[in-house]
Protein backbone atom coordinates (compact mmCIF):
# COMPACT_ATOMS: atom_id res chain seq x y z
CA UNK A 1 0.00 0.00 0.00
CA UNK A 2 0.68 3.61 -0.67
CA UNK A 3 -0.49 6.84 0.80
CA UNK A 4 -2.35 8.99 -0.81
CA UNK A 5 -3.64 12.46 -0.15
CA UNK A 6 -5.75 14.68 -2.46
CA UNK A 7 -6.23 18.55 -3.04
CA UNK A 8 -7.62 20.46 -5.13
CA UNK A 9 -11.26 20.37 -4.85
CA UNK A 10 -13.48 23.02 -3.77
CA UNK A 11 -16.35 25.13 -5.16
CA UNK A 12 -16.97 26.00 -9.00
CA UNK A 13 -19.72 26.82 -10.86
CA UNK A 14 -21.27 24.85 -13.87
CA UNK A 15 -19.11 24.71 -17.26
CA UNK A 16 -15.67 25.92 -14.74
CA UNK A 17 -12.91 23.62 -14.07
CA UNK A 18 -10.82 22.41 -11.72
CA UNK A 19 -7.77 20.00 -11.20
CA UNK A 20 -7.28 17.73 -8.25
CA UNK A 21 -4.27 16.37 -7.55
CA UNK A 22 -2.98 12.79 -6.09
CA UNK A 23 0.40 13.12 -3.66
CA UNK A 24 1.47 9.58 -3.30
CA UNK A 25 3.70 8.84 -0.42
CA UNK A 26 6.25 6.00 -2.03
CA UNK A 27 6.68 5.47 -5.88
CA UNK A 28 3.88 4.41 -8.00
CA UNK A 29 6.15 3.96 -11.43
CA UNK A 30 6.19 0.48 -11.78
CA UNK A 31 3.94 -0.44 -8.87
CA UNK A 32 0.52 0.98 -9.16
CA UNK A 33 -2.31 1.40 -11.51
CA UNK A 34 -3.89 4.80 -10.74
CA UNK A 35 -7.11 5.80 -10.80
CA UNK A 36 -10.18 8.30 -9.65
CA UNK A 37 -13.23 7.89 -7.94
CA UNK A 38 -15.97 9.45 -6.81
CA UNK A 39 -19.07 9.56 -4.14
CA UNK A 40 -22.23 11.78 -4.35
CA UNK A 41 -24.72 11.77 -1.72
CA UNK A 42 -26.79 8.94 -1.70
CA UNK A 43 -25.25 7.18 -4.36
CA UNK A 44 -22.50 4.49 -4.80
CA UNK A 45 -18.88 5.15 -5.41
CA UNK A 46 -18.93 5.29 -9.15
CA UNK A 47 -15.16 4.95 -11.10
CA UNK A 48 -14.22 8.18 -12.81
CA UNK A 49 -10.72 7.83 -14.48
CA UNK A 50 -7.57 5.40 -14.26
CA UNK A 51 -4.15 5.62 -16.06
CA UNK A 52 -2.14 2.55 -16.45
CA UNK A 53 1.16 2.33 -14.86
CA UNK A 54 3.44 4.06 -17.22
CA UNK A 55 0.59 6.54 -17.99
CA UNK A 56 -0.23 5.40 -21.87
CA UNK A 57 -3.45 3.79 -21.50
CA UNK A 58 -6.22 5.95 -19.66
CA UNK A 59 -9.76 4.68 -18.67
CA UNK A 60 -13.10 6.94 -18.47
CA UNK A 61 -16.37 6.85 -17.53
CA UNK A 62 -18.44 7.74 -20.14
CA UNK A 63 -19.98 10.24 -17.74
CA UNK A 64 -16.71 11.98 -17.63
CA UNK A 65 -15.26 11.04 -21.29
CA UNK A 66 -14.44 14.17 -23.09
CA UNK A 67 -14.31 16.40 -20.05
CA UNK A 68 -11.95 15.31 -17.35
CA UNK A 69 -8.13 13.92 -18.45
CA UNK A 70 -5.94 11.69 -16.12
CA UNK A 71 -2.24 11.80 -16.13
CA UNK A 72 0.32 11.17 -13.63
CA UNK A 73 3.84 12.03 -13.09
CA UNK A 74 5.89 9.16 -11.74
CA UNK A 75 9.06 10.90 -11.50
CA UNK A 76 7.16 13.26 -9.03
CA UNK A 77 4.88 10.41 -7.64
CA UNK A 78 1.76 12.62 -8.58
CA UNK A 79 -1.36 11.93 -10.16
CA UNK A 80 -4.03 14.57 -11.55
CA UNK A 81 -7.27 14.79 -12.38
CA UNK A 82 -8.23 18.05 -14.75
CA UNK A 83 -11.95 18.27 -15.08
CA UNK A 84 -13.00 20.46 -17.45
CA UNK A 85 -16.70 21.89 -18.45
CA UNK A 86 -18.09 20.89 -15.28
CA UNK A 87 -21.97 19.80 -14.09
CA UNK A 88 -23.49 19.95 -11.13
CA UNK A 89 -23.65 15.82 -11.63
CA UNK A 90 -20.32 16.13 -10.98
CA UNK A 91 -20.50 16.91 -7.64
CA UNK A 92 -18.98 14.12 -5.21
CA UNK A 93 -16.40 13.55 -3.21
CA UNK A 94 -13.35 12.56 -5.46
CA UNK A 95 -11.12 10.04 -4.28
CA UNK A 96 -7.45 8.99 -5.83
CA UNK A 97 -6.89 4.85 -5.73
CA UNK A 98 -4.10 2.27 -6.16
CA UNK A 99 -3.62 -0.88 -7.46
CA UNK A 100 -0.93 -2.74 -7.55
CA UNK A 101 -3.08 -6.18 -8.97
CA UNK A 102 -5.22 -3.99 -11.19
CA UNK A 103 -7.51 -6.83 -12.16
CA UNK A 104 -10.30 -4.70 -12.97
CA UNK A 105 -9.22 -0.90 -13.45
CA UNK A 106 -13.15 0.09 -13.41
CA UNK A 107 -13.86 -1.59 -10.44
CA UNK A 108 -12.81 -0.20 -6.67
CA UNK A 109 -12.32 -3.35 -4.99
CA UNK A 110 -9.42 -3.86 -6.77
CA UNK A 111 -7.81 -0.98 -5.13
CA UNK A 112 -5.52 -0.97 -2.35
CA UNK A 113 -4.85 2.40 -1.48
CA UNK A 114 -6.98 5.00 -0.96
CA UNK A 115 -6.91 9.24 -0.11
CA UNK A 116 -9.08 10.20 2.11
CA UNK A 117 -10.94 12.71 -0.56
CA UNK A 118 -11.69 16.15 -1.77
CA UNK A 119 -14.60 17.30 -2.50
CA UNK A 120 -15.59 18.81 -5.36
CA UNK A 121 -18.96 20.78 -5.60
CA UNK A 122 -20.31 22.36 -8.74
CA UNK A 123 -23.16 24.72 -8.75
CA UNK A 124 -26.01 25.59 -11.17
Amino acid sequence: QVQLVESGGGLVQAGGSLRLSCAASGRISTTYVMGWFRQAPGKEREFVAAIGRSGGITYYADSVKGRFTISRDNAKNMVYLEMNSLKPEDTAVYHCAGANVPFAVRISTAYDSWGQGTQVTVSS
